[in-house]
């Protein structure tokens, strides 16, 4: 009986700790807007099997150089470790206990990030982000989608 309640025990802690890397997103979509200077424009859709597309639309390869290969439609497909990074930062972020508006209307010139969130469930948290300083988990959440667009494989669609 001892033994029996060991190994339903190490069968549940195993069930729920495999539970928190598994996805409930149907669909992760964050988006860049422009500012006054040389902020990157984007969009980027997660789909829950990591197929991916980026919508490049200004200064996100080179502030330097605008050309027809840099910006357009994009996709491809995330790398299993930077899906489960980007989950584990997800959950972090208890997106359910975020605020809907983050920023401050006072100054003109910042870039505008929008964070949408659908679940398998079928709600959707969308947060809005005036200046990219919402929270600390949130910006290195904006850092990260940066790095996605250089480090995953790219394919130029349209």
């Amino acid at each position: 009986m001892k033994y029996l309640l060991s190994i339903l025990s190490f069968v549940l802690m195993l069930s729920c700790a495999t539970s928190q890397t598994a996805s409930n997103y149907s669909k992760i979509e964050y988006e860049a807007g422009a500012c006054f200077g040389f902020c990157p424009i984007y969009k980027m859709t997660i789909n829950a099997d990591q197929t991916a597309t980026f919508e490049a639309k200004r200064f996100n390869f080179s502030k330097d150089v605008q050309s027809e290969e840099n910006e357009g439609t994009f996709k491809g497909k995330i790398d299993p470790e930077k899906y489960k990074e980007l989950l584990s930062m997800l959950n972090s972020l208890h997106p359910q206990d975020l605020k809907d508006y983050y920023g401050n209307k006072n100054i003109s010139d910042l870039p505008t990030s929008y964070l949408t969130l659908s679940s398998e469930e079928g709600t959707v948290k969308k947060i809005q982000d005036y200046g990219k300083s919402g929270t600390p988990e949130l910006i290195k959440l904006y850092h990260f989608f940066d790095d996605l667009k250089k480090s995953q494989n790219w394919t130029k669609i349209e």
